[in-house]
């Protein structure tokens, strides 16, 4: 018969059933405790309770079962034994903490009690096994937590009577507080627990434990934490593990303390300790931003012994799981005690020189590199730096730590909900806060940047802001804000809600105004790192690009072709030839319509030219003319009706038609449901000429650029094809306009004629259509809104409450739906080659530089991906990533 398997693991010092690769099981932390314990670093002993006990707590409604109680307990009775201290014994007790930890890193987002454990006879008993001072002031912080985390009673009441004393007594700091104050403050705090709950505070520290593992069940699905992993898409996890875990004290005196720190810089990846210590503090201290902590590399003078252990302990870390380790420590009278390690989150920058610097000290693979850059780190190094920072410096009005690189401008917030309210405006803002805390992760995520007045490089602010790429200057000592009135005042100058400021988060520089960005350029540790890239990935990635321009941009990317063309962008390009367009929309004979048509062609052509050259050798997809024609003319229903008359007045007076007649054209032509009305393929079928003409302007330019001595690769993409029927019509035109140009011109240039495959009949009947078709592009954004039935100019009135509920995990248009669009994709492509097996099959859809969609696409053995030049990149490390984890899923 089977046993079942323990929902409570032990571990410690030199022994752990359990090790690194049971993080589903342990939760990154416990998995991690784990794993430091087995190679024998200096752990204080304790359990972990599975993340398969907190699914059974919430299937069972919230009910902590005898059976797992009782396990726990037993756990308890082996921390005993290790640690030599007994639980709720005065004379010799055991106080331990209570922490959360799931399968994936989610800083603060789940609660933690410490010194539980405590009650009015066992801190008598640890005032005489240590001081009174400590001890007490122990309590009073267990009560708070306990109160504060298990009980929901707010942290601030606790506070008010930790503030009112210090007044009372003229002190500033807590530590001038004597042992007679910390005992009062132990009963104030009791008294303000019994108000707020209507219970005497628990004295029986088996009741204390049985509580505080369930509020750390419970937390599981409190509102941040769910929203923090709707931000970050996280799905798929049974629950957070609790560890219970025997207390060391940072607070015995000045031989003691605690402190955060990263193996290499989190900000830029140099390779030196990086983080920030307190003496005579326990670790809430540090990370809550409570107390301006010290440097780390000043501790080597304080608390050497226990620095020189430190620094060799994350030289093994790093070789143990080839990643930079952020890690959580305490010293007590001297001994270095290690209570958490895991992959440090970082800035892009950091990533990808942490990343080249591992490969060149031989501890990781150029294959193992690439999975240690996640495509947002791309993302952050992709996104805007200040132009000139020289040019800033006297509008600069003050400085705090460079907890977040980058560079962000916005208009000033002080409420988090604000800034949420704001972005759904379109504003862009700067969230201003004393310090930040959990429940402002969802205004974080919507600021462009956060500026706190307290807090190090260690705080809630500065490592959200960090996992996120978003810019964030904590610490500004001299920022004053008051969210009363919605002011801020820093470097003598007074700022309301809604004025602009800017951030430079590599220099910690809060200035003045809007100051100007400037694009970033891929070099250095990047060009190497993409090289790698390169020289994995099996998919092609392409752009969507519509001008001379974009293309050049794209290929400085690393694009390697176009997989988009759109042919009515360049339409836009200029009044003149918008107004060519609508003299040919609103011709009355064949006779007009041909003269504009014709009038058309060399706009298109001299484009197709400078595309064709910037894309020397690189194929290019051209998409023929696919948006409804009421779009190319005024809007006389819209908002500006003077811009509209004004339109329409020129056309009255340069194409000889009355305004009447305009205007019952331009009513004609509006369509109830334009997406699926007379557009793409139907309008070339409609105005034949008009596919003949961009054909034509196409096939001249090619053979124009060939005959320059350059390579040139067109492929003709008939949009929004759902028959057969329909793609043989616009093929035939194409082929021969190709033929009637090359008898011409006596240029005979390679070409391929295909279809998108943006309507669901068309995936269905893609064999059909593969025998005449030469390649298929998915143009995921038209298959998302046929397929889900969602229009993708209206969804977001109904999409952020689709999200809050669950009912869809991501935004279908940005993340493919795998379930289900996905699966046309995957019949389509095998339908398709199933009828030619060289069809060449793509996406030009925006999920085509999105990370988790492309990995799909890969699977589904697509050719390339499309995408705007600027996520090239993105695209291009996952699609190499998609190669290493096929080769790992292998081994």
């Amino acid at each position: 018969m089977a046993t079942a398997q323990p929902r409570v693991w032990v571990f410690g010092k030199g022994y752990s059933a359990g090790d690194k690769s049971l993080k589903q099981l342990l939760g990154g932390k416990g998995a991690n405790l784990a794993e430091m314990s087995r190679i024998g670093l200096s752990v204080p002993p304790g359990l972990t309770v599975t993340t398969e006990a907190c699914e059974d707590f919430h299937k069972s409604g919230g009910k902590l079962t005898d059976e797992l109680w009782q396990e726990i307990l037993d756990g308890m009775k082996t921390v005993e034994k290790n640690t030599g201290f007994e639980f709720g014994n005065p004379e010799n007790p055991l106080l331990v903490s209570v922490r959360s930890g799931a399968a994936v890193s989610m800083p603060g987002m789940m609660d933690t009690v410490l010194n539980l454990g405590l009650n009015d006879t066992v801190v008598v008993g640890l005032a005489k096994k240590s001081n009174e001072r400590f001890a007490y002031d122990s309590y009073r912080r267990f009560i708070d937590m306990f109160g504060d985390v298990v009980m929901n009673v707010s942290h601030s009441l606790f506070e008010a009577e930790l503030s009112a004393l210090k007044k009372a007594k003229g002190v500033k700091v807590d530590t001038e507080l004597d042992n007679e104050d910390l005992k009062t403050l132990v009963e104030k705090y009791k008294a303000v627990y019994l108000k707020a709950t209507g219970q005497e505070f628990p004295s029986d520290p088996k009741e204390q434990l049985k509580h505080s593992v369930m509020a750390v069940f419970n937390s599981w699905n409190s509102t941040r934490a769910i929203k923090y992993r709707t931000i970050n898409k996280i799905s798929g996890l049974k629950g957070t593990a609790v560890n219970v875990q025997a207390m060391v004290f940072g607070n015995m005196g000045d031989n003691s303390g605690t402190g955060v720190l990263f193996t290499r810089s989190p900000s830029n990846g140099e390779r030196k300790l990086y983080g920030e210590y307190l003496i005579n503090a326990q670790g809430e201290d540090v990370v809550a931003g409570i107390r301006t902590p010290e440097d780390i590399d000043t501790m080597k003078k304080v608390l050497p012994k226990a620095y020189e252990e430190l620094c060799k302990n994350c030289e093994i870390l790093e070789k143990e799981f080839k990643e930079m380790q952020d890690i959580e420590f305490t010293v007590q009278e001297g001994a270095l005690w290690m209570l958490q390690c895991r992959t440090g989150k970082r800035t892009g920058l950091a990533a990808v020189k942490i990343a080249v610097d591992m490969v060149a000290e031989g501890l990781v693979t150029p294959q193992q590199a690439i999975l240690m850059v996640e495509p947002r780190h791309l993302d952050q190094l992709l996104h805007p730096q200040f132009a000139d920072p020289k040019a800033y410096k006297i509008d600069v009005l003050g400085t705090g730590l460079p907890a977040s690189p980058g560079a962000a401008v916005g208009q000033v917030v002080f409420h988090p909900e604000d800034a949420e309210a704001w972005k759904a405006q379109g504003k862009a803002t700067i969230l201003v806060r004393m310090e930040t805390s959990p429940e402002d992760v969802g205004g974080m995520h919507a600021a462009s940047g956060i500026l706190t007045a307290r807090g190090g490089m260690t705080s809630h602010a500065a490592v959200v802001a960090r996992g996120w790429g978003k810019c964030c200057i904590a610490g500004c000592s001299d920022l004053h804000i008051d969210e009363v009135h919605r002011t801020m005042e820093l470097g003598g100058k007074k700022l309301a809600e809604g004025e602009w400021i800017s951030l430079n988060g590599t220099t910690g520089e809060v200035i003045s105004g809007q100051q100007k960005l400037s694009p970033p350029s891929i070099s250095g540790d990047l060009g190497a790192f993409m090289k790698w890239v390169d020289d994995t990935r099996e998919l092609r990635v392409m752009a969507n690009a519509d001008t001379p321009e974009d293309a050049t941009a794209a290929r400085e990317k690393g694009a390697q072709g176009i997989g988009l063309c759109r042919t009515e962008h360049m339409f836009f390009a200029s009044e003149e030839r918008i107004m060519k367009v609508r003299e040919m929309i609103l011709a009355t004979n064949p006779a007009q319509r041909h003269a504009a048509i014709d009038a058309l062609l060399p706009y298109q052509r001299s484009d197709f030219e400078g595309i064709f050259r910037s894309m020397d050798g690189l194929p290019v997809t051209i998409r023929l003319l696919d948006p409804p024609l009421h779009e190319f003319l005024p809007n006389i229903h819209g908002a500006d009706h003077v811009h509209a008359d004004h339109v329409v007045d020129e056309l009255v007076r340069d194409v000889g038609v009355k305004k009447e007649d305009i205007l019952n054209r331009i009513e004609e032509l509006q369509e109830v449901n334009p997406m699926l009305g007379f557009r793409g393929c139907r309008l070339g079928i409609g105005y034949e000429d008009l596919s003949e003409m961009q054909v034509r302007a196409i096939f001249e330019a090619a053979s124009a650029v060939q005959k320059e001595g350059k390579v040139v690769h067109p492929e003709i993409m008939v949009p929004l094809v759902g028959t057969t029927q329909e793609f043989e019509h616009q093929e035939e035109i194409i082929r021969r306009v190709i033929a009637e140009v090359a008898a011409k011109t006596g240029v005979t240039v390679p070409f391929k004629v295909g279809t998108m495959i943006e309507v669901p009949r068309a995936a269905l009947i893609a064999d059909q259509i593969a025998e005449r078709a030469e390649f298929f592009s998915f143009g995921t954004n038209d298959l998302t809104q046929m397929t889900f039935g969602y229009s993708r100019d209206d969804v977001s009135k109904f999409l952020p409450k689709y999200l809050e509920l669950g009912i869809l995990q991501n935004d279908p248009f940005e993340v493919l739906d795998q379930a289900g669009v996905g699966q046309l994709i995957k019949m389509a492509v095998e339908r398709g080659r199933s009828a030619r097996p060289d069809l060449l099959v793509g996406v030009c859809g925006e999920q085509g530089g999105e990370a988790s969609s492309v990995e799909f696409f890969a699977k589904c053995g697509l050719n390339y991906v499309s995408c705007s030049p600027f996520r090239v990149p993105i695209a291009r490390l996952a699609s190499a990533q998609a190669v290493v984890r096929a080769a790992l899923a292998k081994k």
